[in-house]
């Protein structure tokens, strides 16, 4: 808690009433950061922005403004004012610290400036929500050992952790090119898998599932061949979204050996548009996962004292599901999972060291996925894959529907929100994806 400061205060009040209003996702005590337009204006219009309440500060009119006098945070503010946040994430946290406090600053009720600020702030329903950054790389983690345990059981009875699932964060090169943000459509992707009666076919997914996760964006990368020390990791770790890695189950099946996921991983992954600075996040550290008498200690070049003390963040992950009968009648989605990332046996910091660790060069933006993040509960499985013992079970949902897998038409939300008392809590914003056919297998030269 040492490094909290005025921007968490539980006392502050934006002049943004709907930052006030109880249950806000983005109070002033968030203030997260992301790209937008306004609909309709051309793609070379696309600027940082920030959030606040039901509003968009813009970023790029406030430096024209002359909000940014000079300094640190006129320097982070124009590095954020473009159509990515690369450049302020290159800059470091100190330069992510001194823009939220100038932006604190100029929202806060009774701040001298809300004449000239408040014509800046852009309605979120008119604005279109963009990438927050161009992410170079997409790596996905496997650290719930809820999530690890329920699927190994089916295939592995006897030993359903992996033999190095206790000594290192495992992880997959995932695909960054086909990361999109929250609201795009996820098409049913088409693949080889192998059916029970032993044939093997190709065509569109039957066992499409979701994934609840949370993203990490790399700040500062290091250079190739430099690893850094656990201690310093924070200082790489720029913010965070929900990242829902949708996953082809049957095509994942029959692909994973000998290497591990590929085309049932590739085609799609959603992530939320706002990113919630890790400063923003200070007041609902929490300690590293307990582990279990008998597991391994973390090897040293895992391990850090500050990491143990407050290593993961205390954050309620929900997901949704909206089906085109729920849509059709007007009714509220229905809640499929309730879990917390405080559940997770490894930390970011611990996941970004091991990566690093044989010289990989990380890049500012690029993007980390935390696993899903399932907890103990039936309640907190946080896949398909385990609400329905892999479609052996079906799962009601409130209306009298079920799903094995997700169907065409079925849209996932996800949301979250960090609280702790004695501070205002924070939201993420929702990450959203409704699922569209598989296309039509394209024509040969032959079928003209």
């Amino acid at each position: 808690m040492a490094r909290l400061n005025a921007t968490h205060d539980p006392a502050l009040r934006s002049w943004v009433e709907s930052a006030n209003a109880p249950g806000a996702e983005f109070p002033i005590q968030n203030l997260p950061l992301g790209v937008f337009r306004r609909r309709g204006e051309a793609a070379a219009r696309a600027r940082g922005g920030v959030a606040i309440g039901d509003r968009i500060l813009d970023l790029a009119a406030a430096v024209g403004a002359g909000l940014f006098a000079g300094g640190a945070a006129e320097e982070a503010a124009r590095a954020a004012a473009g159509p990515a946040l690369n450049p302020l994430m290159a800059m470091g946290n100190a330069a992510a610290s001194a823009l939220r406090a100038r932006v604190s600053a100029l929202l806060a009720a009774g701040a001298p400036e809300r004449a000239r600020v408040e014509p800046l702030l852009v309605p979120m329903a008119e604005a279109e929500m963009l990438p927050p950054a161009a992410i170079g790389a997409f790596t996905d983690f496997l650290t719930s050992t809820y999530h690890t345990e329920r699927g190994g059981r089916r295939t592995r009875p006897d030993s359903p952790l992996p033999p190095n699932f206790k000594h290192l964060p495992v992880a997959y090169n995932s695909r960054a090119s086909s990361v999109r943000v929250s609201g795009e459509a996820v098409r049913r992707p088409n693949g080889q898998r192998q059916r029970p009666d032993g044939t093997v076919h190709f065509g569109p997914c039957e066992a499409l599932d979701f994934e609840l996760e949370l993203g990490l964006f790399v700040g500062p990368g290091n250079p190739l061949g430099e690893p850094v020390h656990m201690d310093f990791a924070p200082d790489h770790m720029f913010g965070y979204c929900l990242l829902n890695d949708w996953s082809a189950r049957d095509i994942q099946r029959w692909e994973s050996h000998p290497l591990g996921p590929f085309l049932s991983k590739s085609f799609a992954t959603s992530i939320s548009p706002w990113v919630v600075t890790g400063e923003a996040l200070e007041p609902f550290r929490a300690p590293a996962f307990p582990r279990a008498a008998g597991d391994p200690e973390p090897l040293p070049y895992l391990r850090s004292e500050a990491d143990r003390r407050e290593g993961l963040m205390d954050i309620r992950m929900e997901a949704f599901l909206l089906t085109p009968r729920m849509r059709e009648r007007g009714e509220a989605p229905a809640r499929v999972t309730a879990t917390r990332f405080a559940n997770m046996y490894w930390t970011f910091a611990q996941m970004l060291t091991h990566h690093m660790s044989n010289g990989c060069n990380l890049r500012p933006g690029d993007l980390l996925g935390s696993g899903t993040a399932s907890g103990p509960t039936d309640e907190s499985r946080a896949c398909m894959a385990e609400l329905t013992e892999a479609g052996t079970q079906p799962l009601a949902l409130p209306n009298g529907e079920t799903r094995r897998w997700l169907e065409d038409g079925d849209e996932v939300i996800f949301r979250a929100r960090a609280e702790r008392d004695g501070f205002v809590p924070i939201g993420f914003g929702e990450c959203r994806g409704r699922i569209a056919p598989a296309p039509a297998w394209p024509r040969g030269r032959d079928d003209v």
